[in-house]
């Protein structure tokens, strides 16, 4: 594996317990290295503009509305937008993907996928929720691409074929074809063809499609506590 530099986070203000389980998790990621932490949501431009992170951490509810993200992701292009929120449908999160934001998660994912989804995300790629709104959340988590499949997508993206992406990431083909499998099934397409057509992150929102009120749409439970689950 290669050396890299950390990946440059900033943390909006979220609950006090959710933002102490939030700081644990990431001081525990030595590929990860927070700039930021605690931006009031009035300030988060002003932030994004100083540091230059890769990826803001930030909940739906404290938004004016979710059109916002829209206008951050067009604003400070260099960041990548990680939401994790209370109460948001598998619709909400599709348009929040729509806006520009590279994962939306429910504050309950388990913690090696919200380090995926950040790891992801600085590498410019897109977690994407599948499915209907009756259960939302699980359908997020289920959706979320590892770190490997993550590194097959973007290969993918590229146009490359099986074997050369079995030559670049020195592992067998069919374990390249296992993992193609996991990501079309995960992102729900059928295809190369179809995984090609989604709308890449800071892709403009289909037309008419419409702001969501936050007050209106988004949970602000502040009794909710971050627990990160540990997993292999």
């Amino acid at each position: 594996m290669d050396a890299r530099s950390p990946i440059t986070v900033a943390i909006a203000r979220f609950e006090d317990l959710f933002a102490l389980g939030l700081r644990a998790l990431l001081a525990d990621d030595p590929s990860v290295s927070v700039v930021a932490q605690d931006i009031a949501y009035d300030r988060v431009s002003v932030v994004l503009r100083a540091h230059r992170p890769q990826v803001l951490i930030l909940d739906p509810a404290g938004l004016r509305d979710l059109a916002e993200v829209r206008e951050l992701s067009t604003q400070h292009p260099h960041t990548r937008l990680v939401l994790l929120g209370d109460g948001v449908s598998t619709a909400e999160s599709a348009q929040l993907l729509a806006f520009g934001a590279s994962a939306c998660l429910a504050k309950d994912t388990q913690a090696r996928d919200v380090r995926n989804a950040i790891h992801l995300a600085s590498r410019g790629l897109q977690v994407m929720p599948r499915g209907d709104d009756r259960d939302s959340g699980a359908h997020v988590r289920d959706s979320l691409l590892t770190q490997r499949e993550g590194e097959v997508l973007g290969l993918l993206r590229e146009g490359r074929s099986n074997a050369q992406i079995a030559l670049a990431m020195h592992i067998g083909v069919e374990t390249v074809r296992t993992h193609a499998r996991n990501i079309f099934r995960k992102l729900g397409v059928a295809s190369r063809r179809a995984l090609l057509a989604l709308p890449p992150p800071g892709a403009q929102p289909p037309p008419g499609a419409q702001p969501l009120s936050r007050r209106s749409r988004i949970s602000r439970s502040r009794n909710a506590a971050f627990r990160p689950r540990r997993g292999a």
